[in-house]
């Protein structure tokens, strides 16, 4: 029998009180009427909660902190990436606040959903044990189940909800089949214990299967080729909001949980699981390039371009060493930024009240919406990695790991697909500068994307400003999880 003290609370205490603040959430949703106005005060109430809680977890961790019983640890990497978690989870809500539109969602328990998601996703990155692990994915996933059905009258929605859901569950049994072999291997769930039972072992093939199912679990999660065949449908049959949120935050959240897994369970057989590792970077550079180009839809292509986001940040974490790991920290911080900024202006691609979701929907659009044009030109060639915005630091350093890992053919592979990949970002310019159009996109910005946007180009703008406080802080939080392997 565990017993539970201020010292196990303590650590937990930003996921304690989301948690206590999504019960509240019921109440208020339950008895303050189905209308408009009371999906507004709920997600203005989460929007708060995220405040109070980001507050907690910037104020709560030094040295790293295990409570209950080794099933959760708060330590520097967590807290990083916590951060990262709960403001892309507090852009995605803030820009659900724009009701024009959006009655398919505009309901009290959209953003109770997602608070418990978030909770999921915080847990996810402090889970230090395959119990901990497994029902920290499962309070994650199954909030997001629901919200990508949420459009109850569309077709497309509730295949998006129920091929998620399928696909989730697939990845699942994956999962706790790798964890039960792991498990009967090490005779152990705490990740500690399972590192010091590997260590000077001959591992037998059952359990190098048992990880390659883990890593191939999560590896869904990130939407990592092979494992990829549902984003694209997902995001483009799920509303635009909850793409944008699929889109940001559950990345970081799987990453940091594959991160904490390899670091730490498996981070003395680094050479076993690095192979995985390259196979589903390469696989995912290669196939998320290329099916970008091949779309029409810029859900979609968002999709794909996830996809090879991903590629690019295993890329850095197939390295093995605290610099991957600081690398995969510095890309997440910008991907974050990116993705928000794009998707305040692609929530924005309406004509005659209704989604205008075509690629070719943004012609002309420097004419007539010249500043969010300008927008996303900033977030495109961010994402190309041009310097020197975001998203060429995050390349450069988790390249820059991999070369010196020694993975040379991987690093040579990232940067050719990051060429190729410029292709279908440039497009999006080429359209937006370049052709006219007499069918605009409706007018108005809410005031909501607008702040998105503005803080979404400030740090993806002037990120090497404020780049050698980042690095310090991203290289403090490898060091911690390279300490708990």
């Amino acid at each position: 029998m565990i017993d539970f003290s201020m010292a196990d609370i303590l650590p937990a205490l930003p996921e304690i009180f989301l948690s206590g603040m999504a019960l509240v959430l019921v109440l208020v949703a339950a008895f303050g009427g189905e209308g408009a106005q009371n999906a507004r005060r709920v997600t203005q109430i989460a929007m708060g909660s995220i405040v109070v809680a980001l507050i907690l977890v910037t104020g709560a961790y030094g040295g790293m902190t295990p409570a209950f019983g080794g099933m959760y640890s708060a330590d520097a990497f967590s807290g990083y990436m916590k951060v990262l978690v709960m403001l892309g989870t507090f852009a995605a809500l803030a820009m659900s606040l724009r009701t024009e539109g959006d009655s398919d969602i505009n309901k009290p328990e959209y953003s109770l959903l997602i608070l418990l998601a978030l909770v999921g996703m915080m847990l996810m990155i402090s889970a230090d044990n395959l119990m901990s692990l497994y029902m920290a994915i499962e309070l994650q996933s199954l909030p997001l189940y629901v919200v990508a059905a949420m459009r109850t009258n569309s077709l497309r929605s509730s295949e998006a909800g129920l091929k998620y859901f399928l696909l989730g569950a697939l990845s699942s049994g994956m999962l706790l089949y790798g964890a039960s072999l792991v498990y009967g291997f090490a005779g152990s769930t705490d990740f500690g214990q399972i590192s010091a039972a590997l260590a000077g072992r001959d591992l037998p093939p059952v359990f190098i299967i048992g990880m390659v199912f883990m890593v191939s679990g999560l590896a869904f999660k990130i939407s990592a080729a092979p494992f990829h065949m549902w984003t694209p449908d997902v995001y483009e049959g799920s509303p635009t909001l909850v793409t944008a949120l699929f889109a940001i935050a559950p990345k970081v959240a799987a990453i940091s949980l594959m991160m904490r897994l390899t670091y730490g369970a498996f981070g003395g057989i680094a050479d076993q699981w690095q192979q995985v590792l390259i196979a589903l970077s390469v696989a995912s550079m290669v196939i998320g390039a290329l099916g970008a180009i091949m779309q029409t839809d810029i859900k979609r292509m968002m999709a794909y371009s996830s996809i090879a986001h991903m590629g690019y940040a295993l890329a850095g974490l197939a390295a093995g060493s605290p610099d991957g790991a600081m690398g995969v920290m510095i890309y997440m911080t910008g991907y974050v930024f990116m993705g928000a900024g794009s998707f305040s202006i692609i929530l924005l691609m309406r004509r005659d009240k209704a989604e205008a979701t075509r690629i070719v929907d943004l012609k002309g659009l420097s004419r007539t919406h010249p500043m969010l044009a300008l927008g996303l030109l900033v977030m495109m060639f961010s994402m190309a990695g041009i310097p020197p915005l975001a998203g060429f630091f995050g390349k450069w350093y988790v390249f820059l790991a991999a070369l010196q890992a020694g993975l040379v053919p991987l690093a040579v592979i990232g940067v050719v697909m990051s060429v190729v990949g410029a292709f279908y970002y440039l497009r999006i310019i080429r359209l937006m500068y370049f052709e006219d159009t007499d069918n605009p996109l409706d007018p108005g910005v809410p005031a909501t994307n607008r702040v998105v946007l503005g803080v979404s180009l400030v740090v993806v703008l002037l990120f090497f400003v404020g780049l050698g406080s980042l690095l310090e802080a991203a290289d403090s939080a490898a060091m911690a999880l390279v300490a708990s392997g």
